[in-house]
């Protein structure tokens, strides 16, 4: 891309979580940890939801694309950051860069959307008992599933098309261990009105209408659950949604943190070292959260292994 100054911009620094560099071996080797961790859980839960019949159930089946939506988004940043440590160059391509954002800002959408959809069955499993399988029939949990891919792929592509009409005038350094949006739009040197506008717009349909629903749906659960007379049938019906509400609770508590912290904190490796909890210690997590109190879960991994 041609910009202003008529110099053509071909790669950009990523400065990373730290600039120690005592640290970067022990930042490799934790990382490398993460990431493995990531893949294999989120793997197993895969595999153990498409080999056990008993989780052939719309709740297992959103779990099972959120799996492998948390493996895409880790792996968008991730393995990038490992090799940069292990080469000890923190550069990446313009195009690489792009790219990056793009599949970033996708994946990203898609775990607030599925955790949207997965508040709505529990919703309808537990305010509504005898008419969930009618409700989330097949049809409806496959649509579901593709819109959200269909409204975030088209979301992702807006967003990239509007970085690719910024100009930068020279080799820029993104303080931050991958390409966050915000952070290549404000080192563009013609003028963000327009993608400030955008981002922020599109942030608040495509975050805060998905927490609505999420919350409108627990309000409801909460509601049907004080009407339960026994403590046993409450807490059966509390403990359906708790894995799910657990990692709701992470993802939003953690990723709204790193950008109200943000606009307080002018430090920007205090921004990047922050993002790592929902960007790659979150997509880790959620595996073992839906494992460790789920029986049907734990017995479809003991036949798997």
């Amino acid at each position: 891309m041609e910009s202003r100054n008529d110099t053509q911009i071909s790669e950009f620094i990523l400065l990373g979580v730290s600039e120690d560099q005592e640290l970067q071996p022990i930042l490799f080797g934790l990382f490398l940890c993460i990431y493995l961790t990531t893949v294999i859980g989120n793997m197993l839960i895969i595999l153990a939801t498409i080999s056990d019949s008993h989780l052939h159930t719309p709740m297992y089946f959103f779990l099972s694309n959120l799996s492998f939506v948390d493996i895409c988004f880790t792996s968008t940043t991730v393995p990038k950051m490992l090799v940069n440590i292990h080469t000890q160059r923190k550069v990446i391509t313009y195009e690489g860069c792009i790219a990056q954002m793009h599949f970033f800002v996708l994946f990203v959408g898609l775990d607030i959307f599925l955790l949207t959809v997965m508040a709505y069955d529990r919703y309808v499993a537990i305010c509504h008992p005898l008419h969930y399988t009618v409700i989330m029939n097949a049809r409806l949990c496959v649509l579901l599933v593709l819109l959200s891919w269909i409204v975030n792929i088209f979301h992702a592509i807006l967003q990239s098309l509007m970085v690719l009409h910024l100009s930068f005038c020279a080799e820029l350094e993104i303080p931050h261990f991958f390409c966050e949006l915000n952070q290549v739009v404000h080192r563009a040197c013609s003028d963000t009105f327009l993608n400030d506008v955008v981002m922020y717009f599109t942030t608040v349909i495509m975050a805060c209408c998905p927490l609505a629903g999420i919350l409108y749906s627990y309000s409801k659960i909460v509601s049907m659950i004080r009407t339960i007379s026994s403590a046993q049938g409450r807490y059966k019906a509390f403990s359906t949604c708790a894995s799910h509400l657990s990692v709701v609770s992470l993802f939003y508590c953690t990723s709204l943190g790193v950008y109200l912290s943000s606009a307080v904190i002018q430090n920007s490796h205090s921004t990047a070292a922050a993002s790592v909890m929902y960007s790659v210690v979150t997509p880790m997590l959620n595996p073992f959260i839906y494992s460790l109190r789920n029986k049907d879960i734990k017995n479809a991994l003991k036949k798997l292994i």
